[in-house]
């Protein structure tokens, strides 16, 4: 059974996201230093679009991280231990999902969406690095329910 089938089942899905968004809004909170302000502020600003907007991103970017991580998921799963396999290749699996997301970007037509990801994008890898362990975990939640 493929991530796809697991996260985008209609039993998983909607717990998944959540899952996913209280994972970013935990990641934003706790960004330190000036580039936090910068990350908090942006978000502030995206989720005044609208408050369900990064729930709403994630639904739709879902499909493609599910295709973009099952290969590296399975190798985890084989190897034994997920978070561990995949927190040691965090690098690759940030570059897999901002691939997804900067594409997603391009096509945005807020101007507002635009922007703020622009400013934000060169140390996203890293925030994006530093939210992989909570991100497989939670993916393995679900692996275990959906098995």
């Amino acid at each position: 059974m493929g991530l796809s089938d697991i996260l985008l089942s209609e039993k998983n899905i909607d717990s998944v996201v959540g899952d996913c968004v209280g994972l970013i809004d935990k990641q934003v909170a706790a960004a330190p230093g000036l580039g936090g302000l910068a990350l908090k502020a942006a978000y502030s600003t995206v989720k005044g679009i609208r408050a369900d907007y990064c729930a709403q991103v994630l639904y739709q970017l879902l499909p493609e991280v599910s295709i973009a991580l099952d290969p590296m998921w399975s190798q985890a799963v084989n190897n034994g231990s997920p978070v561990e396999y995949l927190t040691e290749r965090k690098s690759q699996v940030a570059d897999e999902l901002l691939q997804i997301s900067d594409k997603k970007a391009e096509k945005s037509t807020r101007a507002i969406v635009k922007g703020a990801y622009a400013k934000l994008r060169p140390s996203a890898k890293n925030y994006v690095e530093n939210g992989i362990p909570d991100l497989v975990t939670i993916i393995q939640k679900y692996s275990a329910i959906g098995a």
